[in-house]
């Protein structure tokens, strides 16, 4: 019988450590992990430069507009002869079209892009968030990142307010509701290496995988 295929789809605040829980977990199934190699992979697949989806981005973090409109992604692409074509919407909906090509073919971790809304009709994804208490991600950033007490705190509150826009304008829901994922952690309460363990857990009760 064949593998069974999986995704692990993880949303984050900044500082909760979300990446290398993502990583531990998928070293322990030997499968990858997904983060900004997407935009090199969409680059790929659409001819547009990464550079592009990079700069895409930054924008989007700056942009006042973008976060009074909206545009819930419906699945297509932009064909190549449209003035639209590198458009930051486009630029997602060729991220999501990896994605989803990913997910016919492996089993993988990925962190953000608004994965678990993308991949929601596909079999065998578990979509989690990951958060902490806003003291423990400053103590987490200021050693990651060597700033200061002030600079963590700014950098992580304008973090977190770039993703919940980022995740309403593409999805139309709201970045922080526990509705739309099947787990929540807290890396205030659970290690890392815990938090591995209850996703490792969720796939094996669920759907009957395990390393």
């Amino acid at each position: 019988m064949a593998e069974k295929r999986f995704v692990v789809t993880l949303t984050r605040t900044c500082g909760s450590g979300a990446t290398y829980i993502g990583q531990m977990l998928a070293k322990e199934f030997g499968i990858d992990f997904y983060d900004k190699k997407i935009l090199r992979m969409a680059s790929d697949d659409s001819g547009i430069s990464e550079a592009l989806f990079a700069q895409a981005d930054e924008t989007m973090k700056k942009s006042l507009l973008y976060s009074v409109t909206r545009k819930v992604y419906n699945g297509e692409t932009i064909p190549p002869e449209s003035a639209d074509f590198t458009k930051n919407d486009n630029l997602f909906a060729f991220q999501a079209k990896v994605l989803k090509e990913l997910a016919e073919r492996e089993s993988f971790v990925c962190i953000g892009r608004a994965a678990d809304y993308v991949l929601r009709d596909f079999p065998n994804v578990v979509s989690v968030f990951v958060y902490a208490p806003l003291e423990k991600c400053i103590q987490t950033e200021m050693k990651r990142l060597e700033m200061s007490r002030k600079e963590a705190e700014k950098h992580i509150l304008d973090m977190d307010k770039h993703r919940r826009m980022y995740y309403k304008h593409h999805t139309g829901r709201e970045w922080e509701s526990p509705y739309n994922y099947d787990l929540c952690l807290n890396t205030g309460k659970l290690s890392y290496e815990q938090c591995v363990e209850v996703i490792k857990n969720y796939l094996r009760i669920k759907y009957d995988i395990t390393v």
